[in-house]
C-alpha cells in the first residue's frame, strides 16, 4: 500500500515545545519522583505528552481540532490500521472539483478551489462513515487528524489563519498521511475538550504541566479554519480571513482576566507537582504581545501552593513574526505541592 505516515511534531503551531523536549523532560526526571500520571491540560498539539507515553497520561485544549488530534495519538481505543490506512489511500485519489462548503466559504484563500472541493468531500465523508458505524471514535480522530496535519502542510498561510498571502499561485496539492499513532496506549489515558478551569476540578496527576497562551494573541483566531474543520458544522464566515464566531472559544489567558484565571487554576489542581513553561517575552513594546502573566503574579500564585523553583533554556520561538527579540529564554517554574 503506497501511503507515507506523519508523526504528532509534523505540524506548525504556535509555542510547539517539540524542539524543547529534551530540556523539558530532563527537568522532570531530575526532580520529580514517583510519576505516574502526567496531566498536560493546554495540551495544544500533544507535543509535550507525546514525552511522557510510559505513562497515564491527560490531555485537555479548548480548541475541538487540538482535542480530536490529542485523541488520535493518545485515546486507549483500539483502531484498525488497515481499515484507516486504506480509506486515506482511497481519500488521496480523489478527483473533483464539486462545489461544497468549503469551495463555497474557502476557495483561492487558503487553499485552491480544487483542494477545497476535496477538503469538503473527506470531511463530509468522515462523518458519514462515523454516524454509520464504519468506523469507531478513534478511527474518525485519525482520519480527521490526517486531512488537518495535510491542510496545515499546504497551506497558504505562515503557520496560522489570521490572514492568507494574496495572488499566489497553488503549487502544492493536498495528500494525507496516515498519522503514526500507537494501538498500545496505556488503558487509563483520557482526553478533554473544556475550559482548563472546568476541566481541572475533575482532574488529578502526579504532575501537571500548564503552558498557557503568553500574550493577547487567541489560538482560536489563529487556527480558526482547522478548528472549523474538525467541527463541521459549517457555520458561515466574516471578512477577509473568513473567520467564524469564535466567541466561545476565547481564551481567558489571552486577557487582562489572566492573573484571576491562573490562580484560580493553580488553587483547585490536585497533584504532587505543577510545571508552568512560561517564557521571558515580557515586555516587548507591543501591547499584544506583552505577557499577560508577569513573573511577580506567577512566584506569588505558585508559592502559596508549594515551593518554586525555576530552569530556563535559551531557544528561538516559532512566532507570528512580529518579535525580533534575540533573547528568547523558555522558563519552566517547577512547584513541588504542599
Amino acid at each position: 500500500m503506497n501511503i507515507k505516515s506523519t508523526a504528532i511534531n509534523n505540524r506548525r503551531y504556535l509555542g510547539n515545545k517539540y524542539k524543547l523536549l529534551p530540556f523539558i523532560t530532563k527537568v522532570v526526571n531530575e526532580n520529580c519522583q514517583n510519576i505516574n500520571t502526567f496531566a498536560d491540560l493546554f495540551a495544544g498539539t500533544g507535543a509535550v505528552s507525546s514525552a511522557f507515553c510510559d505513562k497515564i497520561i491527560i490531555t485537555n485544549d479548548i480548541l475541538y481540532s487540538n482535542y480530536i488530534c490529542n485523541l488520535a495519538w493518545f485515546s486507549p481505543q483500539k483502531f484498525d490500521s488497515e481499515k484507516v490506512k486504506d480509506i486515506i489511500v482511497k481519500y488521496n485519489d480523489i478527483q473533483s472539483v464539486e462545489d461544497n462548503y468549503m469551495t463555497e466559504k474557502f476557495a483561492d484563500t487558503f487553499f485552491s478551489r480544487e483542494d477545497c472541493s476535496k477538503i469538503g468531500i473527506i470531511r463530509e465523508d468522515i462523518e458519514l462513515k462515523y454516524k454509520s458505524e464504519t468506523i469507531n471514535e478513534r478511527e474518525r480522530a485519525l482520519l480527521i487528524t490526517s486531512l488537518l496535519y495535510a491542510m496545515d502542510k499546504i497551506a497558504n498561510t505562515c503557520g496560522h489563519y489570521d490572514a492568507y498571502r494574496k495572488g499566489v499561485v497553488f503549487d502544492k496539492h493536498i495528500e494525507l498521511y496516515y498519522p503514526n499513532a500507537s494501538n498500545d496506549n496505556n488503558t487509563e489515558n483520557c482526553c478533554f475538550n473544556e475550559d482548563i478551569n472546568i476541566v481541572v476540578k475533575n482532574v488529578s496527576a502526579d504532575i501537571v504541566y500548564l503552558d498557557p497562551p503568553y500574550n493577547s494573541r487567541q489560538y482560536c483566531d489563529a487556527y480558526h479554519v482547522l478548528e472549523n474543520v474538525a467541527r463541521w458544522e459549517k457555520p458561515e464566515v466574516f471578512g477577509v480571513a473568513r473567520k467564524m464566531d469564535r466567541t466561545a472559544l476565547k481564551s481567558d489567558y489571552c486577557t487582562q482576566k489572566a492573573t484571576n484565571a491562573f490562580s484560580n487554576l493553580i488553587a483547585d489542581i490536585k497533584a504532587k507537582y505543577i510545571l508552568l513553561s512560561y517564557n521571558n517575552m515580557g515586555n516587548k513594546g507591543n501591547d499584544r504581545s506583552n505577557a499577560k502573566l508577569s513573573d511577580e503574579d506567577i512566584f506569588r500564585i505558585l508559592g502559596n501552593k508549594g515551593s518554586v523553583n525555576v530552569f530556563e533554556e535559551s531557544y528561538k520561538a516559532f512566532t507570528t513574526g512580529k518579535s525580533d527579540r534575540q533573547d528568547n529564554a523558555e522558563r519552566l517554574f517547577l512547584c513541588k505541592c504542599n
